[in-house]
């Protein structure tokens, strides 16, 4: 028999079949009698058997009807030689020094660099070129900081959306910024051209000028907390959302999610850093029960702000679709990194994502051969969920994909080794998504 994950959260009580997606709302009882057919530790001493005997044919009922104890899910990546996407590293440099930065300062343990136009261009022909059949193509805009090379960025859109419309495709792009230059013409042009945004803000004032400070040294919140709310207020309905960084400095970090929500910043994810364990902002596993905490501190906040009928943020690891559909196939294939989606550095080096871009081990091809060291696809083209043996037995399995590669290799040296603590943190997250999700649901 399979294992189902058995929950409480405030007194409230849930089973979940992660091979079915089904959640279960059920009493205390319930959940022991669960355990029991889990195999797991219980404590049935004084019950009445009549009871625990009608629970388990309840259970049974349940499970015949393929809701409880489901079998395994048979489903086959989908994995396909067909690139969907590039990164584009427009420039390496950046105009601030913030403390926690992977990429060494926006130089990704390098020199100061900026992408050319004729860097970028054979970027997109290589896209183009290898994406076959798809006719929706990505193309990320990053750094550093990629406004400091927005004359490139701007060519380079109108080049793809030329190059798109001979070759029947249509490009989405993303940008990703810190602010700094977010000028109400650069917002304006940002606005029209990109499918979504992404703002990097780490929440209350204090928080963001203690690890994202200007080149001076200086806070650099009040510089750029004017420049997002306004894009964000002519953004509308068009996608965006804050991208936020807590270290070991704010594990209270629930405040930093409210202080961004209160100055009109609804879309957000506040995503641990991930760093040596020698750097003085790495997340401990000492702190992984506060941090636990906290985010079921943020799920009742939530709840609570709904209730009071309160401006809501939505908190990207709150959201979850337990209905699997066509996206469960996506999910078990884990990241389409080194395979689907790759990222391309300003000398036009191309490396799995933007997480190996420091690491010459991984370098990949460059866009003026235009080719892909096969060897190294290999590693990530057959990564998948069911390659992870310790996924294997995971409630949340469906919904993280065993981690980001990156992580598991930096950390474990092996891509289908999970990163124990944002393995943690998912499982916490993954329950207060289904906590809210409930609330929700009995709410209507």
């Amino acid at each position: 028999m399979k294992m189902v994950h058995t929950f409480n959260i405030d007194g409230n009580y849930y089973l979940f079949d992660s091979e079915s997606g089904a959640l279960h709302v059920c009493d205390i009882l319930t959940t022991q009698v669960v355990k029991k057919l889990n195999g797991e530790e219980y404590d049935l001493n004084g019950v009445d058997n009549n009871l625990i005997k009608e629970i388990e044919e309840e259970i049974l009922t349940l499970k015949e009807e393929g809701v409880l104890f489901a079998e395994n899910i048979k489903e086959t990546p989908i994995k396909s030689n067909l690139v969907k996407a590039l990164c584009l590293h427009i420039c390496h440099d950046c105009n601030l020094s913030c403390k926690y930065c992977f990429a060494g300062k926006g130089k990704y343990k390098g020199k100061s660099e900026y992408m050319s136009f004729e860097v970028a261009k054979l970027a997109v022909d290589f896209l183009i070129k290898n994406s076959g059949n798809r006719k929706i193509l990505e193309m990320d805009f990053f750094g550093g900081e990629p406004l400091m090379n927005l004359d490139v960025v701007k060519k380079t859109i109108d080049y793809a959306k030329t190059q798109g419309e001979q070759h029947g495709k249509k490009f989405l792009f993303t940008l990703t910024t810190n602010g700094v230059l977010l000028d109400e013409e650069t917002a304006k042009y940002l606005n029209n051209e990109m499918e979504n945004v992404v703002l990097s803000v780490d929440g209350r004032k204090e928080v963001h000028n203690g690890v994202r400070q200007t080149i001076n040294g200086k806070g650099s919140y009040d510089v750029i907390i004017e420049n997002i709310k306004n894009f964000v207020k002519m953004r509308g309905d068009k996608h965006y959302y804050v991208r936020g960084t807590f270290t070991n400095k704010n594990l209270d970090f629930a405040n930093d999610v409210v202080a961004l929500c209160d100055a009109g910043l609804t879309e957000i994810s506040l995503e641990p850093v991930v760093l040596d364990k020698d750097h003085e902002l790495y997340i401990k596993k000492e702190s992984l029960e506060d941090i636990k905490k906290e985010y079921l501190r943020l799920a009742n906040i939530y709840l609570e702000r709904k209730k009071k009928g309160e401006r809501l943020f939505n908190f990207f690891h709150f959201n979850i679709d337990l209905e699997g559909g066509v996206c469960l196939k996506k999910r078990v294939s884990a990241c389409g990194a080194g395979n689907e989606y790759f990222s391309v550095t300003p000398n036009g080096d191309i490396f799995p994502c933007h997480q190996f871009a420091s690491n010459p081990n991984y370098k990949m091809g460059n866009v003026f051969s235009g080719t892909i060291n096969e060897d190294i696809r290999k590693i990530f083209s057959e990564n998948s969920l069911f390659t992870k043996e310790k996924c294997k037995n995971c409630f949340a399995k469906y919904h993280c994909s065993g981690g980001c590669a990156a992580n598991n290799i930096n950390f474990n040296g092996d891509i289908n080794s999970p990163y124990e603590i944002t393995c943690e943190m998912m499982k916490t997250r993954m329950e207060c998504a289904m906590h809210i999700y409930s609330q929700n649901k009995l709410g209507e």
